[in-house]
């Protein structure tokens, strides 16, 4: 690297790790922000040499890379941001921090990926699924489909790594017709892992036609736009490959949606010519995301952790709970987005007849939200009076992002 890179990616190190020692976080915002500071173009300099994949989505970023992280292992060293911060400054920060390794698997904010793209020209992106999310400062999803879909256009030789179950993925994957995709571009890898959340995808972002569905088939009444056959399927407790072999996937994180996440990191993996019977088993060691999926024993409780940031989010964090008491933690902070009207369109009917406690920051909001819908609750202050509110036993806790970190806290323990 250029003299100025290498003592700007010398200070991001010192600056994060100066984080760490004061407790003031894991370092990496600030050992990122300092470093580009120095030099604009420090996370292109440490991008250059690495083979990199970029993991964006909406929902399932940090799981996914993760795992995805844990498969590409096997070939070697892999550098990645594993504690979510995921724009360039905690890419920057990350690179960094790694040193010198042949591979690197970054989580990517979908409104950062177009910029980061330019930066790391990366082996192959991976897209996830696009859905609402922050309703007061976040793009619509057919914007942020554009908004993909023109920075796909200019990278044509990337890889590509797409979820077929979402019309707006498929959508922003598929070039303009004004602009086929190039002869000599890589195919899109497809993979199905399911998409449970619709209520984002029922209107075709080419023509405005209505998606039609039918078990796992979608398509547009108006246009060609259809649902891709995949190449990676999560079929029963395992994935299938592209060669039709099936691969049982063994995991510590509960949830059927983990399974995809599994699926799409083995898709990922596989472009760098990983195998996935050398990398399914590596899947089964990660145990806990930046403390999401984190089991807590404590009072005779034990204590689950479950992040939900959105509509879809929630959706899944229902079907990975147990039937079991119930937290429910809401903040509108700023990292939250500051508009809680995206309560109306969670559904929290399959919460009704088991224990569900409130509290956060926004626990009123949340209150009216259960009432509309049917379901008894008891409001808690704090985390504590939850505890001592249950029987021993399992406690699931669903909380928005800053709430997770309130609770995280509150157990005194670093997950």
């Amino acid at each position: 690297m250029p003299l100025r890179a290498k003592v700007a990616s010398s200070v991001s190190r010192t600056a994060a790790a100066l984080s760490r020692a004061a407790g003031r976080g894991d370092g990496s915002v600030i050992g990122g922000w300092i470093g580009l500071k120095i030099d604009p173009e420090l996370l292109a300099h440490l991008a250059a040499g690495r083979a990199i994949a970029l993991v964006s989505g909406t929902n399932g970023k940090t799981t996914t890379t993760r795992l995805t992280a844990a498969a590409v292992g096997v070939l070697g060293p892999v550098a990645t941001n594993s504690f979510g911060a995921n724009m360039p400054t905690g890419h920057t920060s990350a690179l960094a921090k790694a040193g010198s390794t042949p591979y690197a698997v970054l989580e990517v904010d979908e409104h950062y990926l177009p910029q980061v793209l330019e930066a790391t020209e990366p082996h192959v992106v991976a897209l996830l699924n696009l859905s609402r999310d922050q309703l007061d400062r976040a793009k619509e999803v057919a914007m942020m489909a554009q908004l993909w879909r023109a920075a796909l256009v200019r990278h044509p030789a990337i890889r590509i790594v797409a979820n077929a179950d979402d019309p707006m993925v498929v959508w922003a994957v598929t070039p303009p017709s004004a602009e086929p995709r190039r002869a000599d571009a890589p195919p899109v890898t497809w993979f199905s892992a399911g998409q449970r959340w619709h209520d984002d995808s029922w209107v075709c972002p080419e023509c405005g036609g209505s998606i039609e569905r039918v078990d796992d088939q979608w398509w547009c009444t108006g246009c060609p736009l259809r649902r891709p056959e995949p190449h990676w399927v999560v079929e029963d407790e395992g994935v299938l490959d592209p060669t039709g072999a099936w691969h049982k996937v063994v995991l510590q994180l509960p949830g059927r949606v983990n399974i995809g996440n599994a699926a799409t990191a083995l898709a990922v993996a596989a472009t760098f010519g990983v195998r996935p019977t050398d990398a399914v088993s590596r899947l089964g060691g990660v145990a806990s995301v930046a403390g999401r999926y984190a089991q807590v024993s404590k009072d005779g409780r034990n204590i689950r952790l479950l992040l939900a940031k959105n509509p879809a989010s929630w959706l899944e964090a229902f079907d990975m709970a147990d039937d079991a008491p119930t937290l429910l933690s809401i903040n509108a902070r700023d990292p939250d987005g500051l508009d809680t009207s995206w309560l109306f369109d969670v559904d929290f009917a399959p919460l009704r007849g088991r224990q569900v406690l409130i509290t956060g920051d926004r626990a009123y909001d949340l209150a009216v939200r259960l009432e509309v819908n049917e379901v008894p609750f008891q409001h808690v202050r704090t985390f504590a009076e939850a505890v001592a509110g249950v029987p021993p036993g399992r406690l699931e806790v669903i909380a928005n992002y800053t709430a997770f970190q309130d609770i995280r806290a509150e157990l005194n323990r670093v997950l």
